[in-house]
């Protein structure tokens, strides 16, 4: 007998549930209990933390709200593992995280079987609104599976024997990419953001919205780089007519000379990666670039960084699953083929800077309740990112996502892509 709409739905649940979870413990299945401990700066979790956390937004948002009779598997987890939820009570400080030696890496990966075992017993029962919720957890679990790589990532770049945490696959010799091509963009009124009614999205990314243009170009392909190595030759580091006030303070503050992880030897350049420390490739999308640097290399350059409204309006058309989203590759990989008429890589190699604030879309609304929380406190001092990354899981991308962090921060897979006024 074929399975109704309804049944097909909630396998498709199951089956993403399943896999989702699934992903984040094949992530840390390579570390030690000192490898998920550890925290390396407030800004990073460990990874225990983080494997913790997504349990604990499942088991609080969904089991103990739409679950008659579950009894939370350690009520003083509520405290350990949230985040920010101010409707959740008190928790232990960020900076703090990285003191838990208890519970264990064994003892967290209990507790998420447990919360496994008592959502997919449930799943079959759960009203609309809870399985929702079940959605919003999985797309959140994917976000933490990013971070989790990238945390990972600087964790390791502390330690002196720059260990890898997989092997590097073998790189085939691909040609630098030619000079950069400028597509030009829609002008006059567009349509971005997201309407709700269909896939998924997160609530910052919408309410779908109008937004004038103004004749502009994007570069077809990310900066690469050997782009970002003559950059750095022509003295962009040290020529603050290129540099934001606050961005310049901060160069000489922490010493800034390249992007980060990356080091000059009598080899050249170099960067430390998930495979370890490799060659710089400059054919690859440069990466681990703060939007200070971004927007030096633009105004180096003779351009700007792209709006988010340009952005998002040239990549509504684009497949969202391109790029080498966590494919295996520890880092970004040069494009296949040099296309000069079309835009490419925009998705899966590299978040790219824009210079928009991330601020509300018109009409924007959080959601009630400590969910709402979730993204539209975050509206102060941040500028949006697009696209995504090497690190970010396939079928999490869209043109409407808005990524979003501090101008200063970049341990994330963070790259950029120019833009001109025409």
């Amino acid at each position: 007998m074929a399975k109704s709409w309804t049944e097909a739905r909630q396998d498709d649940l199951e089956t993403r549930y399943r896999a989702i979870r699934g992903l984040s413990d094949a992530i840390a299945a390579p570390l030690s209990d000192a490898d998920a401990t550890v925290q390396s700066m407030p800004d990073a979790s460990p990874a225990k933390w983080h494997l913790a956390h997504v349990s604990w937004f499942f088991e609080t948002f969904v089991l103990r709200d739409h679950v008659p009779g579950y009894r939370p598997y350690d009520a003083r987890y509520a405290f350990l593992f949230n985040s920010y939820y101010e409707a959740e009570g008190p928790r232990h400080a960020r900076a703090m995280r990285g003191l838990l030696t208890r519970p264990t890496l064994t003892q967290v990966r209990a507790y998420r079987a447990h919360v496994d075992a008592a959502l997919l017993a449930a799943l079959p029962m759960l009203p609309q609104s809870a399985r929702a919720l079940v959605t919003l957890g999985l797309h959140h679990e994917q976000q933490h599976q990013e971070l989790l790589l990238t945390d990972i990532l600087h964790l390791l770049s502390c330690n002196p024997l720059e260990p890898a945490l997989f092997a590097a696959p073998h790189a085939a010799p691909v040609a630098l990419p030619g000079p950069l091509h400028w597509i030009e963009g829609r002008e006059g009124l567009v349509e971005i953001g997201t309407d709700m009614r269909h896939d998924f999205a997160f609530d910052c990314e919408g309410p779908r919205h109008r937004a004038l243009l103004h004749p502009h170009a994007l570069g077809h392909r990310p900066i690469t780089n050997g782009e970002w190595i003559a950059f750095i030759d022509d003295g962009g580091y040290r020529t603050a007519a290129h540099w934001l006030s606050d961005g310049w303070a901060w160069v000489q503050r922490e010493a800034i000379d390249a992007p980060l992880y990356w080091k000059h030897g009598d080899q050249g350049w170099t960067r430390f990666g998930l495979d370890g420390r490799q060659p710089v490739n400059p054919a690859a999308p440069v990466t681990h670039i703060s939007l200070y640097e971004a927007d030096a290399y633009a105004s180096w350059a003779g351009a700007r960084l792209p709006t988010e409204a340009e952005w998002e309006s040239a990549a509504q058309n684009i497949a969202a699953t391109s790029g080498t989203q966590l494919d295996g590759a520890a880092c970004p990989q040069p494009c296949a083929a040099e296309q000069g008429t079309a835009l490419t890589q925009m998705f899966g190699d590299v978040w790219e800077w824009t210079g928009s604030a991330y601020r509300p879309h018109p009409g924007f609304r959080a959601a009630p309740g400590a969910v709402g929380e979730y993204n539209g406190k975050f509206m102060s001092g941040q500028f949006v990112l697009k696209g995504s990354s090497c690190a970010t899981p396939r079928g999490h991308a869209r043109a409407s996502y808005r990524n979003f962090f501090y101008p200063h921060q970049r341990w994330q897979f963070t790259g950029l892509r120019l833009a001109k006024d025409l």
